[in-house]
């Protein structure tokens, strides 16, 4: 049974809605151990630090010992919930769906502890479905019901296609939570439609209760929301400096919700940040600290402070670190996007476009940008390259 002081924290720390109430579920939580769950759909992205408000979340309930499943939308994922821009979202293959959930694992188990969680499958049920399953699901809702969702009403307000196959997905997560008779799902507030579905189907088809926890969006290292496309992502993958730098390029007004939301540092010295902040005292302080607060969670004590004396080095102080990675060139003159590719091949070739139009390329001695992608460059034995704020290559030939 969950201590009563435990109980505040997880419904309201990290938080945006609790449906119908969190008066109610914290009383059922004080008398029993509810059954919780988080649905992913393994699609195979990298998970960032946007992700890890809601797993962080899914955590505490298993560390307050609930019943906690990771539902893998292996059922799911085949049809692909609508992305929310114009076009659907690719089916995937069984193997493509194996295999990402494997990459999602490893990155995961930075965050959750796999011995206190579940892992279900929803196609365990779902591909189970009769055709009269299939037509006793649809009757429970209606048409304009589902076309409620803010995506299908853009996609109808622009005259754009909504596949029937897409109608059908919000039902299909909301039986998830029939099948396994849930107390209580969890999930990004961008996920609340469908979580909603399951709150409607668990009362119509099992005569109970359903709860729905949102976690917020997050923005990025450029104030809008943290994405892939962005470029403006902190992977939980990035490599220590790469991430204590990202850390301290965000924007002044959001450490305060990077430290609730990202970390485990108490409310109390949480809000005496805010205070202090709010009081004049210079911000930069406090962004050290979540920085190397963040990266000692992904990594270690020693990467966080050997990452913080490296921001300093580099971007504080403005000199070339001397342990930086050395890429052979293969001509004597190439176009400043082949050498890019070459330096940075983590990276695609649009992402480091846009660091060349952003004015982050330049050659550091002596400086130079670089701000044409397609423009030849003389490649010199030993020429310094820098992306961005912290990352250098040296390029030989």
């Amino acid at each position: 049974m969950t201590e009563t002081a435990q109980i505040p924290s997880i419904l309201t720390r990290g938080v945006e809605q609790v449906v119908p109430g969190a008066a109610a579920l914290a009383e059922l939580m004080n008398k029993k151990k509810i059954r919780v769950y988080l649905g992913i759909d393994p699609t195979g992205a990298f998970l960032t630090l946007g992700h890890s408000v809601v797993l962080r979340k899914l955590q505490q309930f298993a560390d307050a010992g609930h019943e906690v499943i990771m539902l893998i939308g292996n059922g799911t994922v085949r049809i692909g919930d609508p992305t929310g821009r114009d076009s659907t979202r690719p089916q995937l293959t069984d193997e493509q769906i194996t295999e990402n959930f494997k990459n999602w694992k490893d990155q995961a188990s930075k965050i959750l502890d796999f011995s206190k969680i579940t892992i279900k499958y929803n196609g365990d049920w779902l591909d189970k479905l009769s055709y009269a399953d299939m037509v006793k699901l649809m009757a429970q809702t209606t048409i304009q019901q589902l076309l409620e969702r803010d995506m299908f009403q853009e996609r109808l307000k622009k005259g754009l296609p909504i596949h029937g196959h897409e109608l059908i997905y919000p039902l299909l997560q909301g039986y998830d939570s029939v099948a396994m008779d849930v107390d209580l799902e969890i999930g990004g507030s961008d996920q609340l439609f469908n979580m909603l579905m399951g709150r409607h189907l668990q009362k119509v088809m099992h005569n109970r209760e359903k709860w729905v926890l949102t976690t917020p969006i997050i923005n990025g290292t450029d104030g809008r929301k943290m994405s892939k496309s962005y470029g403006n992502y902190v992977a939980l993958t990035d490599a220590p400096n790469d991430m204590f730098g990202k850390l301290m390029s965000i924007g002044d007004a959001q450490i305060v919700e990077y430290f609730t939301l990202l970390t485990n540092t108490p409310e109390p010295e949480v809000a005496e940040i805010q205070q202090k902040i709010a009081a004049g005292e210079n911000p930069m302080q406090f962004k050290k600290q979540l920085a190397f607060t963040i990266t000692e969670m992904y990594h270690d004590t020693a990467a966080a402070q050997a990452a913080q004396e490296n921001f300093q080095k580099t971007v504080q102080e403005r000199s070339v670190p001397s342990d930086i990675p050395v890429v052979k060139v293969p001509a004597d003159a190439m176009t400043v996007l082949e050498v890019l590719t070459l330096a940075a091949p983590d990276q695609s070739k649009s992402e480091l476009r846009r660091l060349v139009e952003q004015g982050a390329v330049s050659i550091v001695e002596p400086e130079q940008k670089l701000s044409d992608a397609l423009a030849q460059i003389e490649i010199h034995d030993g020429m310094v390259i820098k992306l961005g704020k912290r990352r250098y290559v040296q390029l030989k030939k």
